[in-house]
């Protein structure tokens, strides 16, 4: 008992005597440098448990150990590749979902297996995502923002049940204040509509919510830095752009809500693909809206569901992909793509910053002949993506595949052709980000006339474009390559 009492004395002092001791400077310093390490430590071992591959592991254990001062802000806001509370929830949300609406049990029954060389991705996105190729649709290439938000808003006005609408960035001007006045109209109508953005790409003046909200409009945003664990977690992004009308239009693709895509000056265009489908497939957008919007409200959004009529003989599969998926879909659904090529793989994306995975299924297709070309901008929006890249298409023409540079403004275009079997259209681009941490969703079909449609616009595309020679890889500067390599440095968070 008299030790007892002895050693609480003692700890009673200690405590008493802890804020004076503390106030020493050096003491405050010895503190605040032991919370930091071990805070680094704590952080280490997570990288260690989570992160995708042993060579990004390995660079965060050391960065973290040697610099946590300057790391560890850095690895709590890019270090994490999978979204807790999302990944904890999607069965949740999936299973809730498919209970209040009923027609999304039916989707399977109108799979159609694809071509032959596309069993392989008709097979893993059934079993990955629930749903493979559909058929029974029309599927309709969008080239630039004319015709992509006239058909847009053709479909909103015909809207007589709901309307879903998502999008990474939504400007309230220009193109923004049409759509929403679109919207609007629709929404005293009756129609139920539902409009959710992303944060950080978007920034939506309150003033312009609370008019949508007046006409009847559920408005959310989709948070990544709501739930436990995700405070700092502002390098998810929902990258993905929806628009689902009565649940038998759906429109997807890389063109955002901004009069970017609408610009007078020829220099400063931006150049983009979207997607019309209309038929059974356009269920699949409003189920990721409706999964997405569960995230963000903890609700389902109001809409009468039902599954639509055939509308074409379309096959097509429509791929939401995300850091919540249990195996790396998106890298899933490009390897199924480009493994199946034996003639071609043309392909335009704005990022050209690959994975590891997808730039050597790229090399291995050159190598057993596959004709394998990329169109990137001459000038990218971002110049460390710009360096970063050049890297990359360095290896493909070494290799001896052919990249061409966009030199009428900026090409955001993210589709690709395979062979003369498959056209794929959607938001994702090939970089770490999307492929990796961002929300994204891509549109896949064997349609005849859609695999000519984008085939056609990337030939248009390359014609707009100088290509990149051997000559002009091999004789770039010290310089050059010491900052492409620089700049590559920072690809898993570009």
């Amino acid at each position: 008992m008299r030790r007892a009492r002895g050693f609480a004395c003692i700890l009673a002092g200690m405590i008493a005597s802890f804020p004076e001791w503390l106030a020493d400077e050096d003491n405050w310093l010895l503190v605040a440098t032991i919370t930091v390490y071990v805070l680094a430590l704590m952080s280490a071992v997570r990288a260690v448990m989570v992160t995708r591959t042993a060579q990004g592991a390995m660079g965060w254990v050391i960065a973290l150990l040697t610099l946590p001062i300057v790391t560890l802000p850095l690895y709590w806001v890019f270090g994490r590749t999978r979204f807790e509370g999302y990944t904890s929830r999607r069965a949740m949300i999936t299973a809730r979902a498919r209970a209040e609406l009923e027609p999304l049990w039916r989707l399977p029954d109108l799979e159609e297996t694809p071509n032959a060389a596309l069993r392989g991705l008709h097979g893993m996105a059934h079993q990955l995502s629930g749903a493979g190729f559909l058929g029974g649709n029309d599927i309709r290439l969008l080239v630039g923002g004319a015709q992509t938000f006239d058909t847009i808003l053709d479909a909103i006005a015909s809207a007589r049940r709901f309307i879903l609408v998502q999008y990474y960035i939504f400007d309230a001007k220009g193109i923004g204040a049409r759509v929403a006045e679109a919207m609007m109209e629709r929404a005293r109508a009756g129609v139920k509509v539902s409009f959710m953005y992303d944060p950080i790409g978007s920034s939506l003046p309150r003033r312009f919510l609370a008019r949508m909200r007046e006409a009847g409009i559920a408005c959310s945003q989709f948070d990544t830095t709501r739930g436990r664990g995700n405070r700092f977690r502002i390098n998810f992004r929902n990258h993905r752009k929806i628009v689902v009308v009565d649940g038998r239009i759906g429109f997807l693709g890389g063109v955002n809500v901004s009069d970017d895509y609408f610009g007078n000056d020829e220099r400063s265009v931006w150049r983009d693909a979207h997607v019309r489908v209309c038929g059974p497939a356009a269920m699949i957008g409003a189920a990721t809206f409706v999964k997405d919007w569960y995230w963000a409200k903890r609700q389902l959004p109001e809409m009468d569901f039902d599954l639509p009529e055939r509308a074409g003989s379309a096959r097509v599969l429509l791929w939401a992909t995300g850091p919540a998926d249990e195996q790396p879909e998106c890298t899933v659904s490009l390897l199924s793509s480009f493994n199946a090529a034996r003639e071609r793989i043309w392909i335009a994306n704005p990022y050209f910053v690959p994975t590891e995975p997808i730039l050597q299924s790229l090399r291995l297709a050159i190598l057993r002949g596959v004709d394998v070309r990329i169109v990137v901008p001459y000038r990218a929006d971002h110049k460390v993506v710009r360096l970063a890249s050049q890297m990359y298409q360095a290896d493909i023409v070494r290799t001896g595949g052919r990249v061409f540079r966009y030199r009428r403004g900026m090409i955001h275009t993210k589709a690709f052709v395979v062979d003369d079997v498959l056209a794929s259209v959607g938001s994702v681009n090939l970089d770490h980000r999307s492929i990796l941490i961002n929300f994204e969703i891509a549109a896949f079909s064997d349609a005849p006339d859609f695999v000519a449609a984008v085939e056609s616009m990337l030939t248009d595309d390359m014609r707009d474009s100088r290509e990149v020679s051997l000559e002009t890889v091999n004789r770039r500067s010290f310089l050059n390559r010491l900052a492409t390599r620089s700049a590559n440095l920072l690809a898993p968070i570009l």
